[in-house]
């Protein structure tokens, strides 16, 4: 039980080492299906039992990953979460909702997860104590942290009806325990008060009632009309279809917002029972800010845009303040915003006063302007009404608080050069603003890294700071690949300095910043203490710790989980396409390769966007990752002695109004490049070489098998393949169907599938969510090869998304891509 699991976290740990995890009970998670239960044909055509991959690949894929780690904000402890390699397919395939935009799990009231953990290893980072924290068996835990004042670790698990919150203190023996068996955790986990005495969290209403049973027939048709109004909308999927789906949407989504103490005691509830999507407790604790939906719902639109209010509510449940009420966001125009208050939040450093960002152009990206939009704060106490902070440019991304409240950092972003902005301002006026950040999001040379964010003493998050200097963390693209790196930033001149980065020959990037408490580092000369991940294509991730004096020391313990790929090798390689732009990729060839090997070659990519040819070629990889295949990888076509081109880049070039025009073009010219560089490089057979790509790389692949003749096979996983389905926008693209029907059909290959030739292989999960993607998509371009006498084969998935999780799927996958190229790529 996970009770005794977190009385074990809260006890004195030892130095001893972590046993193995506990087993998973095979009752609970079945063994994959891999061969038919009796003889004899199947049922329908097309079905039978799942099939498996060669022994060597199925042993990659069932090989546990290593933890994900988790530093308290103190810097005293650190927590390693496991998970399973993948969640058997009966997991995967338990009841689920699909109501309004998301999905629901009925059985935790939470929204429903194709994943999960199930192990923890607590440790310190002095390196002297740790301990693997006995969670029982079968434990699903599905959201784990800490306390802002370390104080407190948290796990939120799947329960019988509703999700179970459990708490227990760090470094006391014997004070974890369960603390609510009733949470509802299908918009937002619960989260700490800024006291740490207790979470707030969204509960399953007492006295519920049973989930409403369906109609027998109808009540009446359901209804429709438009009558002027321009709704653009994406292909969201999962919506609202009658007034029973609404039932059962306001049943499980509808919560009692209380705060439960973290020592067990009785919890208190604060207002009513809502349809609450979010609730976040301000920073001085007396009041919560609540966003909550309202009559009546939408059929067309997912729940983002149905109407809601947003309001700040006193801890007895009072209505203080109507920040916005807003109505069905119906008309947002393409690339657009909602109009009225949004980005709705607390100020860090200030106990009651709120902040949100307003649109000035009426959310219309098109409308001539001087500014987008304005920023403006309230506070609930002084009785003077909202006042205007600050005004930006272009449209608000973000607004980032300073421990000095008089200062912030707002970023935008402008749509028509795609470029970012970020400007330190000073809110009493004292100083004029100084732009810190302004360029292309694409130019990856320049970026100079995200701003490091840290916890204050109430939970809020402000930017890590020392004397004038803020700290960033960045990838570190460069010509050579990745050398990501951590640096500070002068808030009085905008002047940078790198304090680290990482050396060529290992990937390792910032992780966490080691703060004493939470007043930063002290003294201005007194340089951080930090975590950085650090890897090799030969050594798995370790955590590394940094001290301030330039010592290093590693702080985890991550075995190889995958030893055979050690034989595997990689390079990171750059070339050009015809017309001058500069292109690049990481080369994989098998384990055992020798001078003089040729390989069939599989080129996987998905294309992307760019303005000009000079951020396009930018290297965006770095060939010293460690090398690893994990679930439905293309990667485990190395054990099958196949080489694999890696993210061969596959840039669009041009105005972002009308980049598409020549999106054939482009991916056919990089896809030449590509494989007439390999080939010189006399590791590839061209008689050999196979495409494939996830999404929009599928889309991609589609494309390329029906418009040159490069390839002897394809795989397409969970594309769109006819782009008259998505007619208001795909990807970046700007214009409607009707705006630019030809650039529509002269990118989908559903339309060209006459032209594909060459044996296609399409894979896709029958409950794909992302937009664009539903899995008609590909039954229909299967359809139309198999109407023009094409060669292809369709798998769907059962119960997967857009991604594939359950473990007989992802074997599937695997049998089913080295089968499909075996036999088309074969001498």
């Amino acid at each position: 039980m996970l009770h005794t699991a977190l009385v074990a976290l809260t006890c004195a740990v030892s130095g001893q080492d972590a046993p193995s995890a506990p087993p998973v009970d095979p009752a609970r998670e079945p063994a994959p299906v891999v061969a038919q239960d009796r003889a004899g044909p199947p049922l329908v055509e097309g079905t039978g039992a799942y099939r498996t991959p060669p022994e060597a690949v199925a042993k990659l894929v069932q090989a546990a990953p290593a933890p994900r780690v988790l530093f308290s904000p103190s810097g005293e402890w650190l927590l390693e979460v496991e998970r399973p390699a993948q969640p058997s397919l009966a997991f995967v395939n338990r009841r689920m909702l699909r109501l309004a935009g998301t999905r629901i799990d009925p059985a935790s009231n939470a929204r429903f997860a194709t994943s999960y953990e199930n192990g923890l290893v607590l440790a310190k980072l002095d390196g002297s104590a740790r301990r693997r924290v006995p969670t029982g068996e079968n434990v699903r835990i599905l959201d784990v942290g800490w306390s802002h004042g370390s104080t407190w670790i948290h796990a939120l698990t799947m329960g019988d009806g509703a999700s179970k919150l459990w708490v227990g203190v760090a470094a006391q023996p014997g004070s974890a325990k369960l603390v609510s068996d009733r949470v509802s955790s299908v918009f937002q986990s619960p989260v700490w008060m800024p006291d740490e005495r207790g979470m707030l969290c969204l509960l399953v209403p007492a006295g519920r009632g049973a989930e409403p049973v369906a109609p027998a027939a109808p009540a009446g048709p359901n209804v429709r009309e438009t009558a002027g109004e321009t709704t653009p909308l994406r292909t969201y999927q999962d919506l609202l279809t009658n007034a029973h789906d609404a039932a059962l949407f306001e049943h499980y989504a509808v919560a009692q917002l209380a705060i439960v103490p973290a020592d067990g005691g009785a919890r208190t509830d604060v207002g009513r029972p809502a349809l609450i999507t979010s609730a976040q407790p301000s920073p001085d604790g007396t009041r919560v800010l609540v966003e909550r939906l309202v009559r009546p719902y939408s059929l067309s639109q997912p729940w983002w845009r149905f109407a809601k209010r947003v309001e700040v509510w006193t801890l007895d449940g009072r209505v203080e303040h109507v920040v916005a009420d807003l109505p069905l966001a119906g008309e947002i125009p393409i690339g657009g915003v909602r109009t009225g208050p949004r980005m709705v939040g607390w100020k860090a450093g200030e106990g009651r006063t709120l902040v949100w960002c307003e649109a000035l152009d009426g959310g219309d990206p098109d409308r001539d302007v001087p500014h987008r939009d304005k920023w403006t704060a309230l506070d609930l106490e002084e009785g003077d009404g909202p006042r205007e902070l600050l005004r930006t440019e272009h449209r608000a991304t973000g607004l980032a608080f300073l421990r000095d409240v008089t200062r912030v950092i707002a970023s935008e972003y402008d749509r028509d050069r795609r470029w970012t902005r970020a400007t330190r301002h000073d809110l009493t006026g004292g100083a004029s603003p100084l732009v810190l950040e302004d360029r292309s999001v694409r130019d990856r040379y320049g970026d100079p890294g995200d701003l490091v964010l840290v916890g204050d003493e109430t939970g809020q998050q402000v930017v890590a700071q020392n004397g004038p200097w803020v700290y960033r963390e960045g990838a570190g693209a460069t010509p050579d690949g990745l050398l990501p790196f951590l640096s500070r930033q002068d808030l009085g001149t905008g002047n940078r300095e790198v304090l680290w980065r990482c050396a060529s020959g290992a990937y390792e990037r910032f992780d966490f910043l080691v703060a004493p408490g939470v007043t930063g580092f002290g003294d201005e000369d007194v340089g951080p203490r930090f975590v950085t991940r650090r890897e090799t294509p030969v050594e798995p991730p370790q955590y590394v710790l940094h001290e301030a004096e330039g010592g290093r020391r590693v702080v985890s313990r991550t075995v190889d989980p995958q030893p055979e790929l050690r034989g595997v090798t990689k390079e990171l390689i750059t070339y050009e396409r015809a017309d001058g732009v500069p292109l690049s990729a990481t080369l994989y060839l098998p384990p055992g390769h020798r001078e003089g090997d040729v390989h069939p070659l599989l080129v996987w990519a998905y294309p992307r966007e760019f303005n000009d040819v000079k951020t396009a070629g930018q290297v965006s990889a770095s060939p010293w990752r460690f090398t690893t295949v994990r679930g439905s990888s293309h990667l485990a076509l190395l054990m099958a002695g196949y080489a694999v081109l890696d993210d061969a880049t596959m840039p669009i070039v041009g105005d972002p109004e009308t980049m598409n025009d020549t999106f054939v073009e482009q991916v056919v010219a990089s896809a030449q490049a590509a494989i007439d560089t390999v080939v010189a490089r006399g590791v590839a057979d061209p008689a050999r070489v196979a495409v494939g790509g996830h999404s929009y790389g599928a889309f991609m692949t589609a494309n390329l098998l029906a418009h040159s003749d490069l390839f002897r096979a394809g795989v397409a996983r969970s594309g769109a393949y006819n782009r008259t389905l998505t007619p208001f926008g795909f990807q970046s693209e700007r214009r409607t169907l009707w705006e630019a029907p030809e650039v529509y059909y002269a990118v989908s290959p559903f339309l060209h599938a006459d032209g594909i030739g060459e044996p296609l292989l399409l894979i896709h999960g029958e409950a794909d969510a992302n937009s664009g993607t539903y899995p008609m998509q590909s039954k229909r371009l299967f359809a139309a090869l198999q109407g023009n006498g094409g060669t292809a084969r369709l798998v769907m998935l059962p119960a997967e998304g857009h991604g594939y999780r359950g473990m007989e799927s992802v074997l599937q996958v695997q049998a089913e891509t080295i089968a499909w190229l075996d036999r088309h790529l074969g001498e």
